[in-house]
């Protein structure tokens, strides 16, 4: 039955104000990539909405674990962050964020996002509205601080929030925990049992059955009954075959109630998490801070995060090999840790910090001196490696009669690899035929050319095509005649073909609604990447870098 009631979500001012984010191509910066270059770990210093529109394709479905740091909104002016922003505002610069986090995030795959109480609640309510209720996980309360602030006006807060959602609650189940060595202490065996250590559990259960409420006579005579309201937890006849089993511990003396021995063999390889995560297991504030101090003593990060508290996350939702994503990176906590756990990562920043905090940091991951956080914990001797991406400029520029024209830095390489991108093609040039530079099936494949397309060209495709083959040609001019050549042949003009589809020239949109305001050397001469010599083809980078190499992603 249909509800008279619509669907409880939270509104608020621009809301409902459509964002559509250029579908841009990562270009690699040799000159700054690390390391093994075919881990498929990346660092991208750009706008973290284009960055994630940029993986849409290639990820889509893909992560298996998303953590994120977001800016708190707390009012306060921090050296790394200009972080306060009215509620709408905020919550304008997460949505279009959170819905392409989404869309990355595998079926399996699980987000969780560090934020205190400014904006948890706001933030909870959005986030059940785009995950659906039913995938809420829980809500992880991380002791942050130790001692209290004395000078407060009111409480002293303590502890931030981790908001976990699944993609999908029904599929996604979160790994255990490793086992302690205080767990492993419980267990002893002090009747000798060829089985090996052992505990003791209650033999009772609150649920009451007069089926299982039934006297039990010790080993020393006494006869027992269950305390009152409950009763055993197992049926007569089961008791008695526990008992021949040597599955019952009555106590040294055989005075004592009843209990069931469980064996430390028998139990699971971990332990199951619990929500409340103190400072003494996961790390908290100032002991963030000291790691960072150890590879940047001289700016030190304002909102790090402790490698174990990532660590626990990403304990918790991943497995060796999966992908993990940070799309606030911040200081490169969750780059570093995830590295060193054997996990591929993603990790982007629009900020300074990408270069001054992040690049050395995962450099030092990669040669092993880095020793610091959970380097020790994980026997990290160093390896591997990433590469580190920015984005290409926007295709479209306006020109000086405010027409939209092909951006003039554009080779014919990087405009083939932009606009598969933005057709919804794989960009994979054919070593042999100069028409197939990228597919969407195995059948249908994107030609992008500067050139104008004439019939005698169309009909020269056409003697190469297979009868099952079709193609896309974007062009900058063609004969009208060339429509009707073949019906297995589309033919767009470009910019046309993709005005409308998304917002041009728009390289920010973080600083404009001033979430980050990063500080920015003048005299820093702008990075200018090797795709604006056309001569240059898009091959992947190798361990010995080409100062001049290419590698589009």
């Amino acid at each position: 039955m249909n509800s008279k009631y619509k669907k409880l979500e939270l509104g608020w001012p621009g809301k409902d104000l459509e964002i559509k984010p250029e579908p841009r191509v990562l270009i690699e910066d040799p000159e700054k990539s690390y390391g093994e270059t075919n881990t498929g770990n990346m660092l991208i210093h750009a706008d973290n909405l284009l960055a994630l529109k940029a993986l849409e394709q290639n990820f889509a479905g893909k992560i298996k674990c998303i953590y994120i740091d977001p800016p708190y909104n707390t009012g306060n002016a921090f050296e790394h962050y200009d972080d306060g922003l009215e509620h709408s505002m905020w919550l304008n610069l997460m949505k279009p964020r959170l819905e392409l986090l989404y869309k990355l995030l595998a079926n399996d795959g699980s987000i969780w996002i560090s934020i205190d109480d400014d904006e948890c609640h706001y933030l909870k309510v959005f986030c059940d509205e785009l995950f659906g209720r039913k995938n809420f996980v829980n809500n992880v309360i991380w002791e942050k601080k130790f001692s209290p602030q004395n000078d407060t006006k009111w409480l002293s807060d303590s502890h931030d929030h981790i908001l976990v959602f699944a993609k999908n609650k029904e599929v996604w189940r979160p790994c255990l925990l490793p086992r302690t060595e205080e767990m492993d202490n419980r267990y002893k065996n002090p009747d000798n049992d060829p089985r090996g250590i052992w505990t003791s559990s209650d033999l009772t259960v609150k649920t009451y059955s007069a089926s299982t409420d039934y006297p039990i006579t010790l080993p020393s005579g006494k006869v027992v009954k269950s305390t009152e309201s409950r009763c055993w937890s197992v049926s007569k006849d089961r008791f008695e075959e526990l008992v021949k089993d040597n599955r019952i511990w009555f106590g040294k003396s055989g005075n004592n109630m009843p209990r069931m021995k469980r064996f430390l063999t028998e139990v699971q390889d971990g332990s199951v998490s619990k929500t409340i995560w103190n400072r003494t297991e996961v790390g908290d504030n100032q002991e963030a801070k000291k790691e960072i101090k150890a590879f940047d003593n001289d700016t030190v990060f304002t909102t790090p995060k402790p490698e174990r508290l990532i660590q626990r996350v990403i304990q918790l939702a991943s497995n060796p090999g999966d992908f993990v994503l940070d799309s606030f990176l911040g200081s490169g906590t969750t780059a570093a840790v995830a590295h060193k756990m054997g996990r591929k990562w993603i990790g982007i920043e629009l900020g300074e910090h990408c270069n001054t905090h992040c690049l050395p940091r995962l450099k030092a991951v990669c040669d092993g001196t880095d020793q610091g956080g959970i380097s020790k914990a994980q026997e990290w001797k160093g390896g591997g490696g990433f590469k580190f991406y920015g984005l290409a400029p926007s295709l479209l520029n306006k020109d000086k009669y405010n027409q939209w024209v092909i951006n003039p830095n554009y080779n014919v390489q990087l405009l083939a690899a932009a606009m598969a991108r933005h057709e919804g093609f794989t960009y994979c040039p054919n070593e042999t035929v100069v028409w197939k530079q990228g597919y969407a099936t195995e059948n249908h494949f994107i030609y992008t050319t500067t050139n104008t397309i004439t019939p005698d060209v169309v009909e020269q495709i056409v003697r190469e095509m297979k009868p099952e083959e079709s193609l896309l040609i974007c062009c900058v001019a063609y004969k009208e005649e060339c429509d009707d050549v073949s019906l297995h042949i589309e033919i767009r003009k470009i910019p046309d073909a993709i005005l409308g589809k998304c917002e041009f020239e728009k390289e920010d949109y973080c600083t404009e609604t001033n979430i980050i305001n990063m500080p920015v050397d003048p005299d820093r001469p702008a990075f200018i990447p090797s795709y604006v010599t056309p001569e240059i083809k898009p091959i992947p980078a190798k361990i010995e870098k080409d100062k001049q190499q290419l590698n589009l992603f």
